[in-house]
């Protein structure tokens, strides 16, 4: 089971048909939608400030999220995927965004609706990555615009998989009772 630690009088709120696996740590301040899944070894501090997570969100191993005292939050929309290993610290990362494998995402940042960090990226602090681009790099820069449709389906299909993949552990834990 998930260790969920209540911080400073607040206690994560998890939706329905959301996936923990047994080794995510969620602490404090951070609401979840329904649908999404925290993968192993992750970490969704929301100690010292907010952290709002949208539906079929998908938080890959080994990721980190975390914000300021009094001066980030973290949100993050709808149908987002977030890569193993991410560092994402203080930032807004809309709808259908793709944070890749391996990327930090700094305070302040924003990543625009359909748009894609590319795996090991470092986002500097306030850089506003817009709708539908790629950027990569350390620190990141603009690549090249994504179609927007592609982006869409693309995220889409990583949020369904996410969640049927984490139907597998639910099942598995069934049968183990059984």
């Amino acid at each position: 089971m998930a260790l969920i630690i209540p911080v400073r009088g607040f206690t994560p709120k998890v939706g329905d048909d959301c996936f923990l696996a047994e080794n995510a740590t969620l602490i404090g301040d951070v609401t979840m939608g329904d649908g999404c899944s925290v993968w192993f070894n992750t970490v969704l501090r929301g100690d010292v400030n907010t952290i709002t997570i949208g539906d079929r969100v998908n938080i890959q191993d080994g990721s980190v999220l975390h914000t300021l005292y009094q001066k980030s939050t973290i949100e993050i929309g709808n149908d987002v995927s977030i890569g193993h290993n991410v560092t994402i610290h203080g930032a807004k990362i809309r709808d259908f965004a793709l944070i890749g494998m391996g990327s930090v995402v700094m305070d302040d940042a924003e990543v625009g609706e359909g748009a894609i960090v590319a795996a090991g990226a470092v986002v500097l602090s306030r850089t506003k990555i817009g709708p539908n681009e790629l950027w990569g790099g350390a620190p990141a820069k603009f690549i090249k615009p994504v179609d927007p449709e592609q982006a869409r389906e693309i995220n889409q299909k990583i949020a369904r998989n996410y969640l049927m993949y984490s139907k597998w552990y639910t099942e598995s834990s069934e049968d183990v009772k059984e």
